[in-house]
């Protein structure tokens, strides 16, 4: 059993930076896709980061591109998402989340937040103007 644990969250003004952790346990560390989401009220989760595993290839989205580092340290089965240059609508709460993929094409694909089954219970990021 995949178990994800969040932390790092906080609040920060325009322009700040966080940096998130994930603590993973009861995965064998290669083939699995490792992401980030987050969800802001009344919208939907989204991703906004992700890494494979077993190549460590990264994927991001317009929004957060250039601005969100996501990295693993395999050693430590601990992931991280760096973010930089916070904007207030970077404000939401943030999961860890992860699922095993056969390849980097289907960790690139699969986006949507029901592709993943093992989630953590989230930190707040809060970005003030």
């Amino acid at each position: 059993l995949v178990q994800l644990a969040e932390s790092g969250g906080g609040s920060v003004q325009t322009g700040g930076s966080l940096r998130l952790s994930c603590a993973a346990s009861g995965y064998t560390g290669s083939g699995y896709c490792m992401a980030w989401f987050r969800q802001a009220p009344g919208k939907e989760r989204e991703r906004v980061a992700a890494i494979y595993t077993t190549n460590k290839y990264t994927y991001y989205p317009v929004a957060v591109k250039g601005r969100f580092t996501i990295s693993q340290d395999s050693a430590k089965n601990t992931l991280f998402l760096q973010m930089n240059s916070l904007k207030p609508e970077d404000t939401a709460m943030y999961y860890c989340a992860a699922e095993r993929m056969s390849s980097s094409g289907y960790c690139s694909a699969r986006y949507r937040s029901g592709s993943y089954n093992y989630w953590g219970q989230g930190t707040q990021v809060t970005v003030s103007s």
